[in-house]
């Protein structure tokens, strides 16, 4: 009987872990955006830009930069406070409200933005202006973190005021 205790007690633990482990990794991946008109008013009221992420299903480049470049940003603190970031799956129907609360679907939001490779990665104020050049593809990736940086810091300028 003790055995058999043991064993349950060991198999809660694990499934709690297991879970705490999902939970954290989930955490740092980078939400899908499904109302921009209110994530505006919270980047307005923070003060920072927002970064849409467009990508699409069974894109590898797409799950190189979420695990090689998101998930470290969203997990690092400082990015918090330069830049709220977003999602946006070209191939998908989910519905999604626009910048200015009109309603529309990702993959409609993608063909409004102009977007035909994935990943792209756009910076908006809070008015739905683009503020940088996007960052088409994944390309030099030694690279990459620092074009990331670049933009998120001339975005936060920008939304600043700053130049």
């Amino acid at each position: 009987m003790n055995i058999k205790l043991a064993n349950g007690l060991l198999v809660i633990i694990l499934a709690w872990f297991t879970a705490a482990g999902v939970h954290a990794e989930d955490s740092a991946e980078v939400p899908i955006a499904h109302n921009l008109a209110a994530d505006a008013q919270e980047a307005k009221t923070r003060g920072v830009p927002i970064m849409l992420v467009f990508g699409s299903r069974n894109c590898t480049f797409c799950l190189i930069l979420n695990r090689d470049f998101l998930q470290p940003m969203r997990r690092n603190p400082e990015y918090e406070a330069k830049v709220m970031m977003r999602r946006i799956d070209i191939t998908s129907n989910l519905a999604l409200r626009g910048f200015s609360g009109k309603t529309t679907t990702q993959a409609g939001f993608g063909k409004e933005n102009g977007i035909k490779l994935t990943p792209t990665i756009k910076w908006f104020d809070s008015e739905g202006h683009e503020l940088t050049e996007p960052l088409i593809g994944l390309t030099t990736p030694d690279y990459y973190g620092g074009f990331l940086d670049q933009r998120i810091d001339a975005a936060l300028a920008k939304v600043r005021g700053k130049s």
